[in-house]
């Protein structure tokens, strides 16, 4: 009996997903647990693997398509079987004439038939305009003008990125083109989905949210000495644990949390939670974008636990197999940001809401400080950036946290 393969659910949140590759082609054999095809979340990627032997014997949806959560995208069996009932979004064999017709647009919203050609009524076929649904709303926001666009996709019909190349300036139509030559002034590229979706974050918290940054800077004098020691440990075969100095201020960060709890907070417009764990996020920076995963219970490790947890959370990031529940920004309870390795002095950070607060970590600078008697000496310091939702937290109990922060620091000891 042919098996339907879905569109896995990955996460409480996610909705949609990207199929980004397919490995097998219709008419291909497949055993259980080959490779179907590769999809995304927004911010993770994942494979899927077949859940049945047999042959492969329709795709519903191309690469590059967004597809709903639980969503047929392909059906196994065997040669002559009935499929009709696995199409997204079919009632009957008649309406899910497919072949040909496999564009990604088409196929996102299993709500909507697979045949896409839009007509207003008493309009002759010779007046019809294939268009896909998507594309069709997106020419309406933007007011591009349907009439003169030769579609790129089957049978011609009119996609997405046939409305953004009109936008772009590119030929409507082969009838409209007019040789010109390549523009070198600028470049456009659609907003990618992980762009959209941190645009919409950012943007969310700076209007939704009070938030202020206060900048303080502390000797780093004892972490350097601290990191000189596991460095010559781990040269010597003494220290299997490589602690940076991103490793030493999170654990700073966390004992400081746990005396100033309301900075490990929650602010949900009608209520604080308030965590009695620090669930601790990180910012990271991927090629897909950036990315904050929590490390959960983080206040319950040691400092080498804590290296091993930032570490194992960043790298999964970075080869896209994080658990997407840990990226949810509901996932930490407070969150580092640092900017050190870049050479950045100042900054401000932005809160990853609901958070309370979120502290930004600087590169080293040396300046002169007194160390007896009117007398001075360069001594490096790290600028520490905090930035507070003032609704939820006030301006002295934040100062005297980030007092905290520079106290733990000054005072670090293996």
């Amino acid at each position: 009996m042919a098996k339907p393969v879905i569109m896995p659910k990955q996460g409480q949140s996610v909705e949609t997903c990207i199929l980004t590759k397919w490995y097998k082609s219709k008419g291909d054999k497949v055993a259980v647990n080959d490779l179907l095809f590769s999809y995304e979340t927004d911010k993770a990627a994942f494979e899927m693997e077949a859940p049945a032997e047999g042959i492969l014997l329709e795709t519903f949806f191309d690469e590059g398509a967004e597809v709903p959560v639980l969503v047929n995208v392909a059906v196994i069996g065997q040669p002559g079987e009935q499929i009709a009932q696995y199409y997204p979004g079919s009632s009957s064999p008649a309406e899910e004439t497919v072949s040909g017709e496999k564009n990604a647009e088409e196929k996102k919203t299993p709500s909507v038939s697979l045949k896409t050609e839009i007509a207003d009524s008493g309009s002759s076929d010779d007046e019809r305009i294939r268009i896909s649904p998507r594309a069709k709303k997106f020419a309406s926001e933007k007011g591009v003008d349907i009439l003169n666009i030769a579609g790129s996709g089957p049978n011609g019909r009119i996609v997405v990125a046939d409305i953004e190349n009109a936008i772009a300036g590119a030929p409507l139509s082969p009838a409209l083109t007019i040789a010109q030559p390549p523009s070198t002034e600028f470049t456009e590229q659609p907003v990618s989905n992980v762009r959209r979706i941190i645009a919409k974050a950012m943007h969310s918290s700076l209007q939704n949210s009070a938030q202020l940054t206060h900048h303080m800077s502390a000797d780093v004098r004892r972490l350097l000495e601290a990191r000189k020691k596991i460095k010559e440990g781990l040269a010597s075969g003494k220290e299997k644990h490589d602690i940076t100095l991103n490793d030493m201020i999170c654990w700073c960060v966390i004992k400081a949390l746990k005396k100033f709890p309301e900075a490990n907070s929650h602010f949900l417009g009608d209520r604080i939670k308030t965590f009695n764990t620090v669930h601790l996020g990180i910012a990271v920076d991927t090629p897909r974008g950036l990315m904050v995963p929590a490390v959960k219970n983080a206040d319950r490790m040691d400092i080498r636990q804590l290296s091993t947890g930032l570490r194992s959370a960043a790298d999964a990031c970075r080869k896209g197999n994080i658990d997407p529940e840990l990226i949810q920004s509901t996932a930490a309870s407070f969150t580092v940001s640092n900017l050190g390795n870049y050479g950045v002095e100042m900054f401000t950070p932005v809160i990853n809401l609901p958070q309370a607060a979120i502290l930004g970590v600087c590169t080293i600078t040396h300046r002169p400080a007194e160390i007896w008697n009117n007398q001075f000496v360069f001594v490096p310091f790290i600028g520490l950036s905090l930035t507070y939702d003032h609704r939820a937290i006030d301006g002295g109990p934040a100062t005297l946290f980030l007092r905290e922060i520079k106290d733990q620091i000054e005072n670090f000891s293996l």
